[in-house]
């Protein structure tokens, strides 16, 4: 790929913005760590409560280091250990964990914020487009973030247990991950996904279920990808490209 060719698939912000809001979409969906902010949210909140929170005992936290220690060494596959860093909370009151959530994303991640994804997110709500945020983290932090993003809860599609009386159980509900991600959107939202945007092959899936496809910030292997694909690249302001 030449300079002129590397050059149009990494616009600027203004002609980013300007390329998305053409498509007149009615859907979007939208991937959120190192999509929305730069940095994985679900992997930060599942150290810093386990160091920070008292919402697990001395011997808990060392198995869930160990278990964690297992998936880094590729024993332990994404589906499950997301899975896990949710079903961990069962029997905690979902106040308690919705309130270090907003506490724990308030303090370390807001600075995070790509401006021009929550610019996008506003504007394509202006123009009556229905926005979906979808991730493997946990819902509690999704849900915390959306705040700064005006997006509803009940368009919310993020690992997810049942509840009972306020207290989060053992039952997942579901684990948007790769192939997770176009079931739940076809599961809850039924539509045709207009445009989609994500970060990584965890992504992947989602990307190609939609009409347009935008790998934001993406890592290597869906940078691949996407060059492959013919899909709309962009690196949000202060993200290195990596053409």
């Amino acid at each position: 790929m030449d300079a002129a060719e590397a050059k149009a698939f990494l616009p600027v912000t203004s002609e980013f913005l300007d390329s998305v809001l053409r498509l007149a979409p009615r859907v979007a969906a939208f991937d959120c760590d190192g999509t929305l902010w730069s940095g994985d949210a679900g992997e930060r909140f599942f150290d810093w409560e386990l160091r920070e929170s008292d919402l697990f005992s001395a011997s808990l936290v060392r198995s869930l280091r160990n278990r964690h220690a297992a998936y880094k060494r590729g024993e332990v596959d994404e589906t499950t250990m997301c899975g896990e860093m949710v079903t961990l909370h069962h029997g905690i009151s979902e106040l308690k964990i919705m309130e270090a959530s907003v506490r724990f994303f308030e303090n370390f991640f807001v600075p995070q914020i790509f401006p021009e994804m929550r610019e996008l997110i506003g504007r394509l709500q202006e123009h009556g487009c229905q926005v979906w945020a979808v991730s493997s983290t946990n819902e509690w932090v999704i849900r915390a973030a959306m705040k700064h993003f005006g997006i509803s809860e009940n368009h919310v599609l993020a690992a997810k247990v049942a509840v009972d009386r306020d207290i989060a159980t053992d039952r997942l509900i579901r684990v948007p991950s790769g192939a997770g991600k176009p079931e739940a959107l076809r599961e809850v939202v039924g539509k045709e996904i207009d445009v989609a945007f994500g970060n990584s092959r965890w992504d992947a899936e989602m990307l190609a279920m939609a009409k347009h496809s935008v790998a934001v910030n993406p890592n290597p292997d869906l940078e691949a990808i996407a060059r492959e694909r013919g899909w709309q690249i962009y690196f949000p302001e202060g993200t290195r490209s990596r053409s």
